[in-house]
This record gives structure tokens, C-alpha cells and sequence, in this order.
């Protein structure tokens, strides 16, 4: 059994005492948390029994307006539920902190999944922890507003050299959270927010040397919009679409969809798109007015480029690890499903990416995982792309997006990759279980009726067991739910349907969803 020792932490017996937020003795205790964290990764991460302690942060700790703007948002604190399968690793203590309690369902779903460990070992190992605050105020934010939580964290830890904080994003309050409970972070410092951001994206990819769409970065005004979309026009004049996009929006609800007007011969083209812009700019997300949007982008800025045409288009990821010994790891590809009038909107996805193109794919995102090591990047993150099938049958793979966090394919990947021990191989597009089979899912966060109001989690597990709709670790196939909680009130769940072949997985998805409207409607 591998043991990690470290220094002991600062014991602060006074919130006052705490480094100010911001501050160079912040950031330098935060440094020491890091440089401790390498040790752990190498020595702990392999062990499966090894002790440790994970503390869970959920936190969607980004743009509070954008965020009001989706449905359940507090729900989506379930997301990381997945990482309840490190309870599988007998030694493992978790910590999962929530804005609302989670129903004890949902909880009992999860262990009930856990491979080779009863759900009573992995109970006594797990602590759920609540703020009791639904406001829309970030999760990371309620616990600072806290010092007696963060003291009973504290307290909750035995050996800070082995324990960690897993974060769905990284920003200055997941920073000073970090230095207030004596443990690391694994991700990026968000001192390198820039690099997630899209503006800090495009620099990249020009880095790297892979395609992006052309466009304009680093934008902050009204002003600066209309000029780049006038040197994208008198570029490409056939150009009919533009999309522009925040620097830190997330899902495609900090886009916005530009369509070009007719220029009349003789009109000034800067004046007219100028005059136009009201009109011809569309906000993606349906509840953020043109007002809220331009406030936004001028907060946080952002930029413009052309909208890809073609008769095919895809919209693959790629999912990254960098480890703190700088090692890049291609974890997974994913075919996403995109909604919206113009296909902004992240719903779901396919594992692995098309095989026709998911090889080259990775390949792609190497390079650009590579580019953010030189830059300081780590722990887990996704690239999107779009891809445009040419005439001759090939792709051509533009990187559009980098997202410095745990995105909508992370949590869908580790369910699987928890129950079934597997490794996804970018070299030949597959991922093979332990037990040397092949495996695919369809998963969706976006599965919503408002017919399905009123369903309580006791009965969806109920549903599911009548339509043996639970995963059968057996055969390593079946549907596996999320967001759980957002059934009731918002007619909302997710879902990643394992199976055998892309058809298989799909089947499962289609049945789940007959079943729930028989059952509902």
C-alpha cells in the first residue's frame, strides 16, 4: 500500500486568519497546495488502495445571468455523481458538497452500480455535505460564505498529502477554497483562464498549427463586432452567417447567430451591417435578450468568426488529460448532438467519434493538448471541432472551442469507464472493456417532456426496474440516469445508454424514452 507524506497544513483557528482572496499569500500558499500534488498523482492515483480523500465540487461556477438561462440549473450539481464510483477503490473516502441535499435515492442509484463493493462498504465511506442555499449564487461561493463548512471539510480530512479537490470548473473562488481547506486542486491555476477562454482558444490552434475558422479574437464592443464582421465579409464575399461567440460562454448560450443583410450596390458596408445589427444578431440561448447579450460580451469579451457551411458537417470532441508530469493522454472522442435553429446547442453525444474520421481527430487534439502544456494547462478538458466532409470523401477538422473543465461528455465517459474498467485507444478509435470487448454509448443531458413533471426519483427507479430498464453490470449494457433531481419540477433527466454496437446503444435510448412516455403521457 503506497503512502503519500507532505507538510502539515496551516491550521486557521479564526476565518480571519485565512490569506485575503486575490492576495500574493494566497497565491503562494496555493503554489505549495500544487507542487504537493505531482507526488500524489504518481504515487496514490495508481493504487487502488491506496487511502485518499476526494473532496467533490460541483460548483458551476460561471456566469450567473447565462447560467438562470437553463433549465434546473441547481441539477446539474448531479453531474458529477459519476465520480460515487470512486467508492470502488475500498480505502477511498469522497466528500460531495451540494447547494440542496440530494435525495437519498439517488444516491442509493449510484452505489447500487458500484462493481465488487457493497453499497453499504461504499455508504460508510461517503459523505454528502449541503449548503441548504438555492440561490443562484455559484456553490463555491456559498461554501466560502461559510467557515464553519469549510471547517468541518477540514476536519473530515486525515491526510491532506492524499487527498485532492475535483472541481466542474476552476476560477479564483475553487482557488481560495482550495487554500482554505490545506488541499490541491486537480486542474488548471485560473490564472491560465485566458487559455479557456475563445479568444485564448484561436491562439492556440494557430499555435498548434491546426485549422480554425477564420475570425477576429481579443473583441470588447459593439464597435469591434461590426468591424470584424466587415473584414470577414469583404474577405469572402459569398459569406451569408457569422457567429459570434463570449469569451467564456458555455454550451453555445453565449453565441449568437449573425446573418449577413443584402448590400445594395453603392451602400457603405460597414454603415449598413452598423444599422442592421439589431436585427440580424439572434443570442442563441432564447431568454438572453440582444441587451443582456451585448452587456456580456462587452464584461467579458470575445470574438467573431465565420459560420462553416457544408452539405456535411459534425461537431466531434475530444477529451484530454494532462498529468502533472506534463504527460498528455487522449481519453475519449465524442460525436455531439447539437440543437438549436442553427446547431449551437449541446444536447448529447456519441462514443467513440465516427470512425471514418475519429484517428485523424485525435491526432488534432494531441497537438493542441500539447500547446497547453507549454502554456501550463492541467487535468482534465475537452476540445470541440467542427468537421466538414469534402468533396473527395475526407474531413477537414476546424477547431472551434477549448473548455479548461468537465464538460457535458465527461461524466457520461467516466460512468462508463468506472463500471466496465476500460480504456478508449485513440490510436485505432475503439474503447475495449477489461474484458477485451468493444463498447459504445448514447448520452444526453437534454431529455426533457414537460409530460414527465411530477415524477419523483423513487418513481423513475421504479419505472426502470418494472421495464428492466437498470444497468446490467453483467452484461455491461443497459441505461444508466442523471440529473435525477430535475425530473420533478423541470420534466428534465439525462441519460447515457450502453451497448454493445452504436445500434444497440441507440436502441436502448429510443426505449427508454418510449417508456417513459407510456408512462407519463
Amino acid at each position: 500500500m503506497n503512502t503519500v507524506t507532505g507538510s502539515p497544513r496551516k491550521t486557521f483557528t479564526n476565518p480571519k486568519q485565512y490569506p485575503i482572496a486575490g492576495s500574493d499569500e494566497e497565491r503562494k500558499a496555493f503554489y505549495e497546495l500544487q507542487e504537493g500534488f505531482s507526488r500524489q498523482y504518481e504515487v496514490v492515483f495508481p493504487d487502488k488502495l491506496a487511502p485518499r480523500t476526494v473532496v467533490i465540487l460541483p460548483s458551476l461556477t460561471l456566469d450567473q445571468d447565462i447560467l438562470s438561462k437553463i433549465k434546473g440549473a441547481v441539477h446539474y450539481e448531479e453531474r458529477m455523481l459519476c465520480l460515487l464510483m470512486l467508492l470502488r477503490m475500498p480505502l477511498t473516502k469522497i466528500i460531495y458538497i451540494t447547494s440542496v441535499p440530494i435525495e437519498d435515492s439517488i444516491i442509493d442509484y449510484y452505489l447500487h452500480l458500484l462493481p465488487g463493493i457493497t453499497s453499504h462498504h461504499a455508504r460508510k465511506r461517503l459523505t454528502m455535505l449541503s449548503c441548504y442555499d438555492s440561490s443562484t449564487k455559484p456553490l463555491t461561493q456559498k461554501i466560502l460564505e461559510r467557515p464553519r463548512l469549510i471547517e468541518r471539510i477540514r476536519k473530515m480530512i486525515n491526510d491532506p498529502a492524499s487527498s485532492h479537490l475535483t472541481c466542474y470548473n476552476i476560477t479564483n473562488l475553487e482557488k481560495t477554497l482550495a487554500v482554505r481547506v490545506g488541499i490541491p486542486l486537480f486542474g488548471t491555476d485560473p490564472d491560465k483562464f485566458y487559455e479557456g477562454s475563445k479568444s485564448g482558444g484561436r491562439k492556440t490552434f494557430r499555435a498548434a498549427g491546426v485549422l480554425l475558422p477564420d475570425g477576429y479574437e481579443d473583441l470588447h464592443s459593439k464597435e469591434d463586432i461590426v468591424g470584424a464582421l466587415v473584414l470577414l465579409k469583404r474577405k469572402y464575399p459569398a459569406m451569408r452567417k457569422a457567429v459570434v461567440k463570449m469569451n467564456d460562454g458555455f454550451s453555445g448560450d453565449g453565441n449568437a447567430m449573425y446573418t449577413y443583410p443584402l448590400v445594395q450596390e453603392g451602400e457603405n458596408l460597414e454603415t449598413t451591417i452598423a444599422n442592421t445589427l439589431s436585427q440580424q444578431l439572434k443570442p442563441v440561448a432564447k431568454d438572453v435578450s440582444e441587451a443582456l447579450f451585448f452587456q456580456k460580451f462587452e464584461e467579458m469579451g470575445g470574438i467573431v468568426e465565420e459560420f462553416l457551411d457544408g452539405d456535411i458537417k459534425m461537431s466531434p470532441s475530444v477529451q484530454c488529460v494532462i498529468t502533472p508530469s506534463k504527460q498528455v493522454e487522449i481519453v475519449s472522442t465524442h460525436d455531439q448532438l447539437l440543437g438549436g435553429d442553427d446547431g449551437q446547442i449541446f444536447i448529447g453525444a456519441i462514443f467513440p467519434a465516427e470512425n471514418t474520421y475519429s484517428i485523424p481527430l485525435a491526432a488534432e487534439g494531441k497537438k493542441i493538448a500539447e500547446e497547453l502544456v507549454r502554456k501550463g494547462a492541467l487535468g482534465r478538458f475537452a476540445i470541440d471541432f467542427i468537421s466538414v466532409k469534402q468533396e473527395d470523401g475526407s474531413w477537414k477538422h476546424y477547431a472551434i472551442e477549448i473548455n479548461l473543465r468537465k464538460g457535458g461528455t465527461t461524466h457520461p465517459f467516466l460512468m462508463l469507464q468506472f463500471l466496465t474498467d476500460g480504456i478508449y485507444h485513440a490510436d485505432t478509435g475503439d474503447y475495449i472493456t477489461a474484458s477485451g470487448n468493444k463498447r459504445f454509448y448514447f448520452a444526453s443531458d437534454n431529455v426533457s417532456n414537460d409530460a414527465y413533471k411530477g415524477l419523483i426519483p423513487d418513481d423513475l427507479i421504479e419505472i426502470c426496474i418494472y421495464h428492466g430498464l437498470i444497468y446490467d453490470g453483467a452484461a455491461q449494457e443497459g441505461v444508466m440516469f442523471h440529473l435525477v433531481g430535475a425530473l420533478s419540477e423541470f420534466g428534465k433527466l439525462g441519460l447515457v445508454c450502453v451497448g454493445s454496437s452504436p445500434e444497440k446503444a441507440k436502441e436502448y435510448y429510443d426505449k427508454t424514452i418510449s417508456i417513459l412516455d407510456l408512462e407519463c403521457i
